[in-house]
């Protein structure tokens, strides 16, 4: 291949993911770690490339994949339906591992009143409670990715590995046969930690999110407990989960269409939390899925 097609490949690569590891790149373009260091020099000559720890992202991503405040409008009825249905799964004073991403956010915006130990290496889920005196959160430490908001690295994995949580509250960018996936390879290992330290982990996923394998996988279905989806989940996904032993909770659907029928008995519907608490104004974050 020549380096203008890896170059326009590795672009188009990051147009989508918006940041990609020297791993993620070199399988990408079938080249070595130190070719793809030389094309993103290129690129980051050219101006269209930044060069990160580890990896690159694009200077301008598209602001439709990745800018918070656009990504939080797509699924938003879902989001805020699975974030009641997680919430109201969680027992008061427990301690809660919570991951980056849009839909764990939500869900972090109705645990106020449970006065739960946070545990997360998002920046946004612990500058929504920065302002709260209700309940105590631990962030760990690591790699700052200014974009996300997301705290990774040796040192993020090595703080789950030693904690200790009633409940791991997880998102993810697929699932499907093979397990639960994601498309950030940097994120992987901490989440793989999350999983450990944690004696019950929940998954929180919208129904687009089935039958999608993203890049890294990150588990297989029996490691997930939990499986919160909403209304619209494929029956056949549900009935599936349930058959091999995962709890699967259908958030309740808008009021003028019924949840989708799984083919098996659905599970009690959950009731709605009451209003998020408004703990302070959020510093704006982009975010994962």
């Amino acid at each position: 291949m020549q380096p203008e097609e890896r170059q326009k490949r590795i672009e188009d690569y990051l147009g989508r993911m918006e940041f990609a590891s020297l791993d993620e790149l070199s399988e990408l373009v079938d080249a070595s770690i130190s070719t793809v260091r030389r094309d993103l020099d290129a690129l980051e000559t050219k101006g269209s490339v930044k060069r990160t720890h580890g990896g690159a992202r694009l200077v301008n991503p598209a602001t439709d994949e990745f800018v918070f405040a656009t990504r939080d409008t797509q699924q938003l009825s879902e989001k805020e339906a699975i974030a009641k249905a997680c919430a109201s799964l969680i027992l008061p004073n427990q301690s809660v591992i919570l991951d980056a991403g849009t839909t764990v956010f939500h869900v972090a915006r109705y645990l106020e009143e449970k006065t739960p130990q946070i545990l997360t290496h998002s920046l946004p889920v612990a500058n929504l409670f920065a302002t709260s005196n209700r309940l105590e959160v631990m962030v760990s430490g690591g790699v700052l990715y200014p974009r996300l908001g997301v705290l990774y690295g040796p040192v993020a994995v090595e703080a789950f590995s030693k904690m200790h949580a009633d409940v791991a509250i997880m998102g993810a960018g697929g699932i499907d046969a093979e397990g639960v996936s994601n498309s950030h390879v940097l994120l992987i290992d901490i989440q793989r930690a999350m999983l450990t330290a944690a004696r019950k982990v929940i998954l929180c996923l919208d129904h687009t999110k089935f039958g999608k394998r993203s890049l890294a996988q990150l588990c297989v279905l029996d490691q997930i407990d939990v499986l919160v989806t909403d209304a619209a989940a494929p029956g056949r996904w549900v009935s599936d989960l349930r058959s091999r032993g995962v709890e699967v909770v259908l958030a309740p659907g808008p009021s003028n269409g019924p949840p989708v029928d799984s083919g098996v008995p659905a599970p009690p519907a959950v009731e709605s939390a009451p209003p998020p608490p408004q703990p302070g104004k959020a510093q704006r974050f982009d975010m994962l899925d």
